[in-house]
């Protein structure tokens, strides 16, 4: 009997005098910094929702500041990624789209989703029916990545009548079925996931060995274009557990990638030295032929959620560097209790991104930060 693989994707998708004589000290610095050590100094991993955009809308300076980045010639001086819980689109299609929501030219391989990693799986999973579950398109996600027999959790269900035995109350998602599960239908996907999930993957027949289930991410929650943040892929988690847990004899077993997933800020270091300046391309391999050397001397993780970005940059360890910003999920006045950011306070971080605090800050770090092995979290700077 052939299983089925289920994979849940996300759905989500001022200071300017300042800035260019700033620019120059810190384009100065990586320069100087780079003729004194075989590493590159730094680079830098941004999460997008709430802190490059909300919705579709660039928050604060984030194009101006972005463009910081490139030289003349439009090639990066300082290599950066997004790095993102969201998804549910090709990572080429993104790239495009925040191309031209910033003005900067993006690459495919600069945008790192929650669902990234599921090419790790495609050798082990690659002629088998996978369900892929979310909005967007899931299915030509899952495709492009190398599965080769892929339905979406809409196209599957068209298959059962009355499986879900409120569809026909849901007008509009009968509108939506051309359009690749661009809508989530929470009560809708969690009756076929469990239909699936406890009957091996045969709905409608005796209780069986469940089938691998894996989740893009398991953020509870996200900033949006709404003013407060809005419930995620975790939440959708939590929902889909408890009912398993009460309906079958055993507890539901998955796996959750994304952020705070320490693979994910190892996988986005090795993305990032690609990106590095090029007299740092032959290092990648001298590196990953040792194993267990760091590329970087420093990582920064500038991110907006303290259980996701701050938690998966501590977790990581050396040699990330997390900042906190108030520009989206955390708007606290003082530092995270229980993820405390090692520099936090940056309020509007984007307006200010290429001004004096923070890359002086990122500046001084990455001379000093090889110095330290650790770093101590308690004693965190506020900006």
């Amino acid at each position: 009997m052939k299983l089925f693989k289920i994979f849940v994707k996300a759905s989500r998708r001022q200071s300017r005098n300042r800035v260019p004589f700033l620019f120059s000290i810190t384009s100065r610095s990586f320069s100087q910094l780079r003729s004194h050590s075989e590493r590159p100094p730094f680079g830098i991993a941004f999460d997008i929702d709430g802190v490059i955009l909300r919705g579709n809308t660039p928050i604060g300076g984030s194009p101006q500041a972005l463009r910081r980045l490139y030289n003349e010639c439009g090639t990066l001086k300082i290599p950066y990624v997004f790095l993102t819980n969201g998804g549910g689109v090709r990572e080429s299609k993104r790239a495009f789209e925040l191309s031209k929501l910033l003005g900067v030219n993006i690459l495919p391989s600069q945008v790192i989703q929650g669902h990234s990693l599921f090419k790790q799986l495609v050798n082990r999973f690659e002629n088998e029916l996978i369900i892929a579950v979310g909005k967007g398109e899931p299915a030509a996600v899952m495709s492009e990545y190398g599965f080769k027999n892929v339905l979406s959790i809409d196209e599957y269900a068209s298959y059962f009548d009355n499986i879900d035995p409120l569809a026909q109350y849901k007008k509009w998602t009968t509108k939506q079925h051309s359009l690749s599960a661009d809508s989530v239908d929470w009560s809708r996907d969690i009756q076929v996931l469990c239909d699936i999930l406890r009957t091996g993957g045969l709905p409608g027949r005796e209780v069986a060995h469940q089938p691998p289930l894996y989740f893009a991410n398991d953020d509870l929650e996200y900033q949006a274009i709404f003013p407060s943040e809005r419930l995620g892929m975790g939440a959708f988690r939590i929902a889909l557990e408890s009912i398993f847990n009460r309906i079958h004899p055993n507890a539901l077993e998955y796996t959750s990638f994304g952020k705070p997933n320490p693979s994910v800020f190892k996988n986005a270091e090795t993305v990032l030295m690609q990106h590095a300046p090029s007299p740092y391309h032959n290092l990648q391999v001298v590196n990953h032929a040792h194993g267990g050397d760091h590329i970087f001397k420093t990582l920064y993780m500038i991110g907006d959620n303290p259980s996701v970005d701050i938690k998966g940059a501590q977790q990581a360890g050396h040699p990330w560097f997390s900042v906190l910003t108030r520009t989206g999920v955390f708007k606290g006045k003082e530092n995270h209790a229980e993820y405390p950011a090692d520099l936090f306070g940056l309020f509007l971080l984007l307006h200010h991104l290429l001004s004096l605090p923070l890359f002086v800050a990122m500046c001084r770090a990455s001379l000093h930060r090889h110095k330290k092995n650790s770093v101590n979290h308690s004693n965190a700077r506020t900006i």
